[in-house]
């Protein structure tokens, strides 16, 4: 199995989802964003929530809210809660939410970015954080895949270390059996990204969203994208157990 990654910036952060597909070609591949679309995609599913569906941008979250009654719409702009939105991009935020059943409509400034202009030509897509990490996994396992593209779609001026570190982990665990979480995990709490949720006593950046996504394998399921509609959509995915 060949493994390569690329960062957001390399397929088109900035609208030029064309230059994604041409990144990502017709592979298996890995969105990976831990802080903290996919961390918050993953915990919501567990939940109970129906399905999050992706989107790039602010307007379109809205569009597929009121075409989906009863749905939610979530996500953040510069890491700030949508005003109009019913949730933000937080972990700790979707502890007293009712979510069973529900569709979320979802837009991040990376994750959500990274995971549409995959979509464009991956045959096989997936959304990946450390929570889901070992479902993640046994999941594209199954696939038996010749190559498997990760995309990390924290890296611009910050060092996405977060996300590299990730995508690091679940290739130990597709290329070499088990590997030492901790090291990996490490690198989370190291990351450029993690600063804006230690010392601040920002309400949009609580310290206890970083502690949620480094909750390990928390959720046993895969989120795996479904590329037939306008947006990809995310749904609980239970891969097989290891032989």
């Amino acid at each position: 199995m060949r493994v390569s990654q690329v960062t957001l910036d390399d397929t088109g952060r900035h609208g030029g989802m064309s230059s994604c597909s041409e990144a990502v070609g017709h592979k298996t591949v890995v969105v990976v964003d831990v802080l903290r679309a996919f961390t918050v995609a993953a915990l919501a599913l567990d939940a109970g929530a129906r399905a999050v569906r992706c989107v790039r941008t602010v307007d379109e979250a809205l569009v597929e809210r009121a075409a989906n009654p009863g749905s939610l719409a979530m996500g953040e702009v510069n890491g700030r809660r949508v005003p109009g939105f019913d949730l933000g991009n937080s972990p700790t935020e979707l502890a007293g939410a009712d979510l069973e059943g529900r569709l979320l409509v979802q837009r991040t400034s990376a994750g959500t970015q990274g995971l549409v202009g995959a979509a464009r030509s991956a045959e096989v897509l997936f959304a990946a954080s450390f929570v889901c990490a070992g479902a993640t996994a046994r999941a594209v396992a199954a696939v038996q895949p010749v190559d498997v593209t990760f995309v990390l779609t924290g890296v611009d001026e910050r060092n996405g270390d977060e996300d590299r570190a990730c995508a690091d982990y679940i290739a130990a665990l597709l290329t070499g059996g088990d590997a030492d979480p901790e090291p990996y995990l490490r690198r989370v709490r190291a990351s450029d990204a993690a600063q804006a949720f230690t010392g601040n006593n920002d309400s949009d950046f609580p310290v206890s969203d970083l502690e949620h996504a480094m909750r390990l394998d928390a959720v046993d399921v895969a989120l795996r994208a479904d590329v037939r509609g306008a947006h990809p959509t995310l749904t609980a995915y239970t891969p097989p157990a290891r032989a």
